[in-house]
């Protein structure tokens, strides 16, 4: 048991630590009379295994709390701790350690590289890891094809529709076997049906690979598939 963790939670066996803790966390942007202060006073737990649901309104502070939890941003104030480690005192290679290792992303914009084909898209964790070619190529070959890709492998981003964009970043962001899986609106710019693919890709995936998942979206198709839902308006969480 991680010392963070076991600290904070003496009583629990480590399959039942909490994979996610945030705490009393605050983040302000700016300072003086035009600060905005983006979070306010947030604090929750995610479970080992859970799909959570993080619902508002555009501005409410989705994004920035999913941003502090990833290791993007920066808290002001608080703690936050994911995977027994606590994020709010990593330097810079801790935090990027704890993205290649432990956290992946999955953006409503795909933030696939245009000039590289879907199997090097799903590669590049891999390479970062410098795991073996043979290896690697294996590894892309299974991800592609359980996102339903599998003879898509040679065709760039321009070449695939929007849904096919998402899957290879679903399949992208799997690669290094992350423990916390983080997504920002996976389904925003992506049509109902293709949606309803792809969400229901994202709740099987997470399932299958046995992840935990916090997905921020406003789509109550989502919100039905996941195991429990956050809310946050005006930077702090409701229950209403």
């Amino acid at each position: 048991m991680s010392t963070v963790v076991a600290a904070s939670f003496p009583w629990l066996p480590r399959e039942l630590e909490p994979m996610v803790v945030v705490r009393h966390v605050r983040r302000t942007y700016g300072s003086g009379r035009t600060a905005v202060e983006a979070l306010r006073d947030v604090s929750f737990q995610v479970a080992p295994g859970e799909f959570v649901a993080l619902v508002g309104r555009s501005g409410s502070g989705k994004t920035t709390l999913l941003n502090i939890v990833g290791g993007l941003d920066r808290a002001n104030a608080g703690e936050v701790i994911v995977a027994g480690q606590d994020v709010t005192r990593l330097d810079d290679d801790g935090l990027e350690r704890l993205r290649r290792n432990s956290v992946a992303f999955v953006f409503q914009n795909f933030g696939l590289v245009q000039e590289l084909s879907a199997a090097e898209n799903v590669g590049l964790p891999l390479r970062l890891r410098r795991l073996p070619v043979a290896d690697r190529e294996r590894r892309v070959a299974l991800l592609l094809d359980l996102v339903g890709l599998g003879g898509h492998a040679e065709h760039r981003p321009d070449e695939m529709s929007g849904g096919q964009m998402q899957r290879v970043a679903i399949a992208r962001a799997l690669a290094g076997s992350p423990r916390l899986l983080i997504a920002d609106e996976p389904t925003g710019q992506l049509d109902t049906d293709t949606g309803l693919a792809v969400m229901a890709l994202i709740k099987g995936v997470v399932e299958a690979e046995g992840m935990t998942a916090i997905v921020a979206t406003h789509d109550p198709v989502m919100i039905a598939l996941a195991d429990r839902t956050v809310r946050i308006v005006d930077g702090q969480l409701t229950d209403a």
